[in-house]
């Protein structure tokens, strides 16, 4: 079970990097990027969803900033 939640953390922390670099290419090459210009995109759609959803969205936003650490 330790070498499961082992593998399932690395893998996280690989999204997690592949998403961050993902909006920094984004950013910098702009959203025409191939394989990257999407990832901008679908981050800002989830975020003003987030706001658009009020305090249940700032509650969503809040367990996914603590589920992070």
């Amino acid at each position: 079970m330790d070498k499961l939640t082992a593998v399932i953390g690395q893998l996280t922390s690989l999204a997690m990097s592949l998403i961050v670099l993902g909006v920094a290419l984004g950013i910098v090459f702009g959203s025409g990027t191939p394989f990257v210009g999407g990832v901008l995109d679908n981050i800002l759609g989830f975020v003003n969803t987030l706001g658009d959803a009020g305090l249940v969205g700032l509650l969503v936003a809040g367990y996914l900033m603590a589920s992070m650490d």
